[in-house]
């Protein structure tokens, strides 16, 4: 029997829910036009061949999914739990004429629906703040792929250097929320939850015991890269035998 949802979970969902059909629009827009270099950097970091079929978790509206597609020429299942971000990233990738090559499911990443190494690599976006257990949910997911396979993570982060930590704070504490408040419905919850969340995820996990973490998880040669003056992180490693 599938375990239930946490509230932390729930939480996601909710938050999600009504701003799945305008969510790149707005990522792009609320990132000061960053979130698409991002998940570049992100892809980039799995290194996938066209006989490979890569898993991407916390799929969202497909975007990384697309970009993986598009980038190897592999197979990608993408997963999500919000069954309204996965019915945009559905039309977005038929858009993009990839349906033969990109499938998404519903699932939630502590617990994955695949058996053990089935995949040659693995992508995760904006995923661990929204689970109970990183390390556990970091098991599960390293479960998933081969030995040798990639998997690479994408979050965002907070600077550390004072001349980008503090335009840093009057952005995710001021211009978020006002963003959002004036662009649609949702938007605002979601630009007052995010700067509280990232700054709440780096007190309780910061890189080095996130590294930790993923060793731990039978994740080898564990590498990171800040983007955007350390807005965000690229971090990547190679699945152990």
């Amino acid at each position: 029997m599938a375990a239930r949802s946490s509230e932390r979970n729930r939480a996601a969902e909710q938050l999600f829910a009504p701003v799945a059909q305008s969510y790149d629009r707005y990522a792009r827009l609320l990132s000061l036009g960053q979130d698409p270099r991002w998940r570049d950097a992100l892809v980039e970091r799995v290194e996938a061949r066209p006989v490979h079929v890569v898993l991407d978790v916390a799929t969202g509206t497909g975007a990384v999914a697309i970009r993986l597609a598009r980038r190897y020429g592999c197979r990608v299942v993408g997963v999500d739990q919000s069954a309204e971000m996965l019915a945009e990233g559905r039309r977005r990738v038929a858009a993009a004429g990839l349906s033969d090559s990109v499938e998404l499911r519903q699932a939630r990443a502590e617990e994955l629906p695949f058996e053990d190494a089935s995949f040659d690599g693995l992508t995760f976006t904006y995923l661990l703040r929204y689970v109970d257990d990183p390390a556990c949910t970091l098991h599960e997911l390293a479960r998933t792929v081969r030995p040798g396979g990639r998997v690479a993570m994408l979050e965002f982060f907070v600077p550390r250097h004072r001349p980008a930590r503090l335009p840093w704070e009057a952005y995710v504490g001021v211009g978020l929320p006002l963003a959002g408040s004036l662009i649609a419905n949702g938007w605002a919850e979601v630009g007052s939850f995010l700067g509280p969340s990232i700054r709440d995820f780096w007190e309780r996990w910061p890189p080095d015991r996130l590294r930790g973490a993923w060793e731990d998880a039978g994740i080898r040669d564990v590498q990171a890269r800040l983007l955007s003056l350390g807005g965000a992180v690229v971090m990547w490693g190679t699945r152990g035998e």
